[in-house]
């Protein structure tokens, strides 16, 4: 499932237990967030080498199977 797909069905999912208004209320209610996610996530992972990154992929990969 795509993103745009996603959010439409969570949308949708919402509207239909919680109907229109309060739909909105509630996605109101949530925000936005706050702060610079990409600053944050470049700085943490600043120090994180290619090698590591790829180890890191191979591991979740043989768990997931």
């Amino acid at each position: 499932m795509i993103p745009i797909e996603l959010k439409q069905k969570g949308y949708q999912a919402l509207v239909k237990e919680l109907g229109q208004v309060d739909t909105i209320r509630f996605l109101q209610e949530m925000g936005w967030g706050n702060g610079d996610y990409t600053k944050e996530r470049q700085d943490t992972l600043k120090n994180i080498t290619k090698a590591e990154f790829w180890h890191d992929i191979e591991q979740m990969r043989e768990e997931k199977q």
